[in-house]
């Protein structure tokens, strides 16, 4: 039986899967992050190397997934959740020291290839899989096909800027982003994004679970600070209509948990956008967090040759 691989590096969790044919999980292990470089490159090599051991033979070949993006032209990888893999040439270390076939996309994009497969948007022709949590990204598909781009940041859609008319609108600071540039739309919409809406419109300072299930007790500055956040992923989502136009959009993260986003997101999406475009269904995941590792053993079929 031939195996491949897929890991999720994520800030705390590393997930191994190991996939037949059929993608069907043979074997799933959980180790925590380490958080010095050459102890993560040891890892993932002892980690693949005991999973061949423990499965009696060698995977057909391994996809990765990793958080942030690699510059291209140098490999060097940037990367907020793991800062140990900054600066580094994860790719190119980890296949000197492995010698066999590894393909690389980030946790976000492995995500949306996961949904495209047997997920919320199996057998759709495009799909865009949009990450709500600690940030705001995401991947697209076509045909099932991830799209990565000239850069591989295809999807990056946190770091569109948001409309300044929106800023205005609801009195709200342009802020900066990790990334180094400012007003992103990852700073807004994400959970620690709703949060700061709701600081900033004079509400305590809680995280963003707090505030959703205060606004559904009827917390008059939880449900402004939701209607706020609404608004502003609403025209984020709709510019990404007007951009790629996906059949259907699958959430993803920790706010895509929010029942009433898939109720109410359509018309805020539909309020950004002229007459006769329609939103396409907003869906929530099938895999949810456990599609990383599965997106990342995907990889290694949409990079196989063709018999």
């Amino acid at each position: 039986m031939q195996l491949d691989y897929g890991i999720d590096i994520g800030g705390t969790k590393i997930e191994l899967i190991a996939c037949d044919a059929s993608f069907e999980v043979r074997h799933r292990q959980r180790i925590d992050t380490p958080h010095d470089y050459a102890d993560f490159v040891d890892t993932i090599i002892r980690l693949i190397r005991d999973t061949d051991a423990l499965l009696g033979q060698p995977a057909r070949a391994v996809g990765i997934g990793l958080p942030g993006v690699v510059d291209r032209a140098t490999g060097l990888q940037l990367s907020a959740n793991v800062p140990a893999l900054t600066g580094r040439t994860v790719g190119r270390d980890l296949r000197e020291r492995l010698g066999r076939p590894l393909h690389f996309g980030n946790d976000l994009q492995c995500f949306a290839l996961s949904e495209a497969h047997g997920g919320a948007a199996d057998g759709q022709p495009s799909m865009f899989g949009a990450i709500l949590g600690t940030g705001a990204g995401g991947g697209y598909c076509v045909e099932g096909r991830l799209i990565d781009g000239y850069n591989g940041i295809a999807g990056e859609w946190g770091h569109w800027s948001v409309a300044a008319h929106l800023l205005a609108e609801h009195g709200l600071p342009v802020v900066d982003c990790a990334c180094g540039l400012r007003g992103c739309v990852e700073r807004y919409v994400s959970g620690g994004g709703l949060a700061m809406i709701h600081r900033h419109l004079g509400g305590e300072g809680v995280d963003a679970a707090t505030i959703i299930a205060r606004a559904a007790q009827g917390d008059a500055a939880a449900t402004r600070a939701l209607d706020v956040h609404r608004d502003l992923l609403g025209h984020a989502l709709a510019s990404l209509i007007l951009a790629v136009d996906p059949h259907v959009i699958v959430l993803g993260g920790g706010l895509s948990k929010d029942e009433r986003l898939y109720r109410e997101l359509p018309a805020a999406i539909s309020a950004h956008l002229f007459r006769g475009v329609r939103v396409p269904p907003i869906l929530p995941p099938v895999f949810g967090d456990a599609g990383g590792a599965r997106g990342a053993a995907l990889l290694t079929r949409q990079h196989r040759p063709t018999p």
